[in-house]
């Protein structure tokens, strides 16, 4: 995450933050919200949702600021502020399951499209565990679209195969590893809020 505010800035706003100083909080607000902010609606699609949780996010930072320590790291403490609220709203969600299902969507989109040491290899290994059920010629294609980036029609090229077949492949492939990952709903809310705060 971008800080905007060198180190020893940092301490003292926190100092401040700790012993109530509303500007201070106002300070940090503006230093970490837009960076928050982009990682949730990311994921959740929707401005004003994304931005009821930042709300809820930071008031939760005014309510626990007496438990942060000045000599560890304030970003981790506001991610685990953050992946709590967030774990738990999309625990509610996940008993729509047409919502749920957009949301492990995006997910895993977010996951093939970031370099895997940057996410938990745990996590990175539900999505791998997924991916390796699709049959040689569906995973070929799934891989070649979406961990190499490939057009259809590239990929078509490259397999020798119609960009239709190409289409009904990936047709194909998100269906399973949607319902893959539906069949367990603890594993999907983790997944998306790692997907959230994966890079912090």
């Amino acid at each position: 995450m971008k800080i905007f505010v060198e180190e020893d800035e940092l301490q003292h706003l926190l100092l401040q933050l700790k012993q109530g100083y509303e500007p201070a909080f106002n300070t940090l607000y503006l230093a970490y919200s837009k960076a928050l902010y982009k990682k949730i609606n990311g994921i959740v699609k929707d401005e004003s949702i994304a931005d009821e949780l930042l709300q809820d996010l930071f008031l939760k930072v005014w309510e626990k600021r007496q438990d942060i320590k000045l000599d560890q790291s304030f970003t981790a403490f506001l991610y685990t502020v953050a992946n709590n609220l967030v774990f738990d709203y999309f625990r509610k969600v996940s008993k729509d399951k047409r919502l749920h299902e957009r949301l492990l969507i995006n997910a895993v989109d977010y996951y093939l499209h970031t370099e895997e040491n940057l996410i938990g290899k745990e996590t990175w290994g539900i999505v791998e565990e997924a991916i390796d059920k699709l049959s040689d010629q569906r995973r070929k294609v799934f891989k070649l679209c979406k961990m190499e980036g490939k057009s259809y029609q590239e990929a078509a090229a490259i397999l020798g195969i119609t960009v239709a077949t190409v289409n009904s492949h990936m047709v194909n492939s998100m269906r399973f590893i949607k319902e893959y990952l539906h069949k367990n709903q603890e594993i999907g809310v983790i997944l998306i809020v790692a997907a959230i705060f994966g890079r912090s």
